[in-house]
């Protein structure tokens, strides 16, 4: 097994080598055929998250170790199943999406196909070695979704790019289809979540982005409308939203997650409004306590999405109904370029990673 890593945070990524595992049990170990380039690996790469205030969460604090080979938008074929996976169906050469966030698999949360909910995550590319590697293994046959007729690139970035969309989206439904709303940040969650919302009949979609190339881009996906986000106070965003939007909206999704997009992202809501936080950039977002309560607001974190929900997201992209993304496809052998791309906002849509058997 050979991979990528990440070696020392900030430093770049490393070519190392491993015994490639052998599934026990349950697992099945896969050999990657595509890995999505995610933001959230900067993060890992970095080795902390910004909390605002002066404040970091570490990965020692969140109990990552190096050297790891990132990576949690996997697509891989299944060549070799534990003893008791030999039950599944699975067969040697299926090709199969992986779902990544995976538990302790024994918790309520677990078997209830919410792993993502588990106290004792073990998510593939965050907690141990993901696709920016020649295999991947996977703990148990009921986290590998079929794709058959999908396009494998665009599939593996609904592991958790359309995945995580999906979700946040699904916090916010019902809403009438012509009822506002707001999505901050254009990138590749942004665009897989203008792609859910069309493909779930929704008509009123403001992407909300400081790139004009991303706005643009949000437009051709389908968005109804394209919000300028650079301007010098969170409240002048907040008043271009609103008159693109007619006034206060119901429901917006930050997919940013820096401090300025949350404080826009809030005072863009109307009474009863619903904000979904997504994005993970950083800072902090101070809340008034009283508006809180007589605006009767709410505000939401959305971590990822459930595998019953990855399931709902593939059958809906199997019926035709979920428009495709911009993908740029690089080997893997570039993972580290790739990131520096998305580091430098280069990037429209999504990269992913192809292992082309040039390692």
């Amino acid at each position: 097994m050979r991979a990528y890593a990440v070696v020392e945070n900030g430093k770049p990524l490393q070519p190392i080598e491993l015994p490639t595992p052998e599934p026990e049990g349950a697992q099945v170990l896969l050999e990657v055929t595509h890995c999505g380039v995610c933001h959230s690996d900067i993060h890992i790469w970095d080795g902390f998250y910004d909390l605002g205030g002066g404040k970091v969460l570490t990965l020692k604090d969140r109990g990552v170790t190096l050297p790891l080979a990132m990576g949690h938008e996997v697509v891989g074929r299944v060549l070799k199943l534990g003893p008791q996976a030999a039950a599944s169906g699975l067969r040697p050469g299926d090709l199969r999406l992986v779902y990544p966030w995976v538990g302790c698999g024994t918790c309520a949360k677990c078997r209830g196909d919410e792993d993502n909910m588990c106290l004792a995550p073990r998510s593939i590319g965050v907690y141990q070695h993901g696709g920016y590697a020649t295999h991947v293994l996977v703990p148990e046959p009921r986290h590998l979704v079929a794709i058959d007729g999908l396009d494998p690139a665009l599939a593996a970035t609904y592991a958790c790019s359309g995945l995580t969309v999906y979700s946040a989206i699904r916090k916010v439904m019902p809403l009438p289809p012509d009822e506002p709303i707001v999505l901050f940040g254009a990138g590749g969650l942004g665009l897989n979540a203008i792609a859910v919302l069309k493909a779930l009949g929704h008509r009123r979609i403001v992407a909300v982005d400081i790139d004009p190339r991303k706005r643009e881009a949000a437009l051709a996906e389908g968005a109804s409308d394209a919000v300028d986000g650079r301007a010098d106070t969170p409240e002048e965003v907040a008043s271009r939203v609103t008159a693109a939007c007619g006034g206060p909206v119901e429901a917006v999704i930050d997919l940013v997650g820096a401090g300025p997009s949350a404080r826009a992202a809030f005072a863009s809501l109307r009474k009863g409004g619903k904000l979904i936080l997504v994005g993970l950039y950083g800072g902090d977002l101070p809340l008034p306590l009283p508006l809180m309560a007589t605006r009767a607001l709410t505000v939401r974190g959305s971590y990822v999405g459930s595998l019953r929900e990855l399931r709902e997201l593939i059958a809906l992209a199997k019926d035709g109904a979920l428009p495709a993304i911009p993908i740029a496809i690089e080997p893997l052998g570039k993972a580290g370029e790739a990131l520096e791309r998305l580091r430098a906002g280069q990037v429209v849509g999504r990269i992913v990673l192809a292992n082309d058997g040039r390692f």
